[in-house]
């Protein structure tokens, strides 16, 4: 499977209790998105993942995967990357993107190219696109033209 058809919907950050439950930080629109979707990541199969709770008024949820039952266990799966499959999300809404689809894109200011999504980073403070020339450039504010290719950041 290749990257544009897995797509990062969250990240194992620590593990919850004794009962080998995880705190998961997630990169949905809504934290409880993730019960509705088959979530995989290394070592943790599509059907092995079960969405428990969410966290209020926060972006984590505890969830349980199955074969880990212990705090041990669940400690091991630290920073574990989770996906699904592309083909299981909705369409993005008109003014929406999926970063993915946004990955690889030139990016523009002032009419200047500035260079490629590489990737994205948030550090709490909003998105910020990571350039192929190892630049940063807050994606707020962006204007996105798929036909041509570009982003015009502000």
């Amino acid at each position: 499977m290749n990257d544009k058809q897995r797509i990062l919907v969250g990240k194992i950050v620590a593990p919850q209790g004794i009962r080998g439950e995880v705190r998961v930080q997630t990169f949905t629109a809504t934290p409880t998105d993730l019960q509705k979707l088959s979530v995989f990541g290394h070592n943790i199969a599509t059907d092995a993942f079960r969405f428990v709770r969410a966290v209020p008024n926060s972006n984590v949820i505890i969830a349980r995967i199955d074969g880990v039952a212990d705090r041990n266990a669940a400690e091991t799966l630290r920073g574990t990357e989770l996906f699904v499959n592309r083909g299981e999300l909705p369409d993005a809404a008109p003014g929406e993107y999926y970063q993915a689809d946004l990955i690889g894109m030139m990016v523009v200011r002032d009419g200047v190219e500035l260079g490629r999504v590489e990737c994205f980073q948030n550090f709490g403070a909003g998105d910020i696109m990571e350039l192929d020339n190892g630049d940063m450039v807050a994606f707020r504010g962006a204007r996105v033209d798929f036909n041509q290719g570009k982003i015009y950041a502000l």
